[in-house]
């Protein structure tokens, strides 16, 4: 299993819980999982095309997924994985992140 660390502003979606367990052996196939289990989260975090959104950011084991093959970033058991929103602003945001 991988730990998921779920921000504040999905934890509505996950049950209010901060931390996770799921599978995947990608980041995308994480996220499917995810979404599967808590629906909505995959539209909060991936744009139409299934890529992620540009104020959201992944880290694996504390290493940002943009530094290594993004969304095909390889995952095993026992990851940690973070999901952090950026600190932004504007309409898509908010739309995306009600309070």
């Amino acid at each position: 299993m991988i730990k998921v660390r779920i921000p504040t502003p999905l934890r509505k979606l996950t049950g209010g819980q901060g931390e996770v367990l799921t599978q995947g052996e990608t980041i995308f196939s994480l996220i499917a999982s995810l979404d599967q289990t808590y629906p909505g989260l995959k539209e909060r975090l991936c744009d139409e095309q299934g890529e992620l959104r540009r104020f959201i950011n992944i880290y694996v084991n504390e290493e940002d997924i943009r530094f290594q093959q993004g969304i095909k970033t390889p995952l095993k058991t026992g990851d940690e994985v973070s999901i952090i929103p950026a600190i932004a602003g504007g309409e898509t945001w908010r739309s995306l992140w009600p309070a």
